[in-house]
C-alpha cells in the first residue's frame, strides 16, 4: 500500500493519530523550555507569599469575577506602560494559583493599582463605583462590608498552596486565623488590590 498524503486522509484515525502527535509534540517544544527559565520560575526580588488578608481578598476577588472585566497583565507596549505602568512579569505571579493576567478590560488593568489609591478611596468605590466615577458601569459590593470573614477558612488554602510549593511555614499557617479576626470581606480586597504591582514599582 502506497504510503501518500491521500491515503492519510482517508484513514480518520490515522490522520487523528498523526494529528494529535504533531500537536503534542509541538506543545512540549514551546511549553517545557520555559519550565527552564528562570525569570519566569522564580520570584522577583521582595516578593512574599500572600498573607492570610491578601490571600481571602484574592479569593473574594475571583468569587466576585472581578478577573472578568479587570486584567493584571500590561503588555510591553508604550500606550500600555504609560497608562498603567510597567508591564507585567512572571516573575510576579509565581505564588498565584491560578494567575489572574487575562486579556478582557471593560475597567482598567489592576497590575499596577497597589498604592495608586487610599483605602478610603477602594470602600468607597466598592460601595458605589459612580460616587467618584461618573461613567462607570461596574457594580457596586456594599455587602462585603457587612460580611466577616470566617478565620478557620484560611487554613486548608495555605495547606493547598503549600502542597503547590508556596513557602508558607507551618507557624504562619498557625497564626493566620488570628490576623482575620474582626476583619469583612471588603478588607480582605482592598488589602489584595493594594498589594498588586507594587514590588515592580519601587523598583522603578
Amino acid at each position: 500500500m502506497k504510503f501518500s498524503h491521500a491515503w492519510i486522509e482517508s484513514n480518520p484515525w490515522l490522520l487523528i493519530g498523526l494529528v494529535l502527535l504533531v500537536i503534542s509534540f509541538g506543545g512540549a517544544v514551546e511549553i517545557i523550555p520555559l519550565f527552564f527559565q528562570k525569570t519566569l520560575t522564580e520570584p522577583v526580588t521582595g516578593l512574599k507569599p500572600y498573607t492570610a488578608l491578601t490571600l481571602t481578598g484574592r479569593d473574594i476577588y475571583i468569587r466576585e469575577g472581578c478577573y472578568g472585566c479587570h486584567s493584571q497583565m500590561i503588555r510591553p507596549f508604550r500606550a500600555e506602560t504609560e497608562r498603567y505602568g510597567h508591564y507585567s512579569v512572571a516573575g510576579e505571579s509565581v505564588y498565584d494559583h491560578p494567575f489572574q493576567w487575562g486579556s478582557k478590560r471593560t475597567g482598567p488593568d489592576l497590575a499596577r493599582v497597589g498604592a495608586r489609591y487610599s483605602d478610603d478611596w477602594h470602600r468607597t468605590h466598592l460601595n458605589n463605583p459612580r460616587d467618584l466615577v461618573p461613567e462607570s458601569n461596574m457594580p457596586g459590593y456594599p455587602w462585603l462590608a457587612k460580611t466577616p470573614l470566617d478565620p478557620a477558612e484560611v487554613i486548608p488554602k495555605m495547606h493547598a498552596l503549600k502542597r503547590l510549593g508556596v513557602p508558607y511555614a507551618e507557624s504562619d499557617i498557625v497564626a493566620a486565623p488570628a490576623t482575620l479576626v474582626g476583619k469583612s470581606e471588603q478588607d480582605a480586597l482592598i488589602a489584595y488590590l493594594q498589594g498588586l504591582g507594587t514590588l515592580i514599582k519601587t523598583r522603578n
